[in-house]
């Protein structure tokens, strides 16, 4: 495939399932070329190797601990963003998803560009939903992927009249 849009996290751990809550917009939202692909990775780890295999283009996803004020964005490209999606590292996530990009690197079968689109979480308390502060950054992060997905020359309409329900 060539473009893949990977949200990662964990929704019944409160802020940790931002990036499932994009990807369920923008499926909701939008209808995209067969050449792009969006994927709800859960905490699926490694299960996601294939889909990294296969894609030239990823942008990915996901709450992250940058260690800034909640509902703050950081966007990350290409070869740093590794750092950001270790589980010793930065991400939040029990199974590391930099094990997955380091699997595909040793395989041959790597992506040629990578995007991270990250926030800072709030809360994250089992059984929660999303905070406030980072429920309101999730239309802001599906036009921040709309935006890339625009620079990657990707045509997308919009599939219920610009209106779109949070997921």
């Amino acid at each position: 495939m060539d473009i893949l849009i990977l949200g990662i996290g964990n929704v019944l751990w409160a802020d940790e399932g931002f990036g499932v809550r994009v990807v369920e917009t923008l499926q909701q939202c939008y209808q995209f070329p067969d050449n792009v692909s969006v994927l709800d990775g859960g905490t699926q780890g490694l299960f996601l190797l294939p889909y990294v295999q296969t894609t030239r283009r990823l942008l990915i996803l996901d709450a992250i601990d940058y260690g800034l004020a909640a509902g703050t964005f950081k966007i990350v490209l290409n070869e740093a963003v590794p750092q950001f999606m270790g589980v010793k590292k930065l991400s939040l996530h029990q199974t590391g998803f930099q094990e997955v990009l380091a699997a595909a690197r040793l395989l041959g079968q790597y992506p040629d560009e990578l995007v991270l689109i990250g926030v800072q979480p709030a809360s994250l308390e089992y059984g929660e939903d999303l905070s406030p502060v980072v429920r309101a950054q999730v239309m802001p992060a599906v036009q921040l992927t709309l935006e890339q997905l625009a620079r990657w020359d990707v045509n997308f309409q919009s599939v219920l009249g610009g209106t779109c329900d949070i997921g």
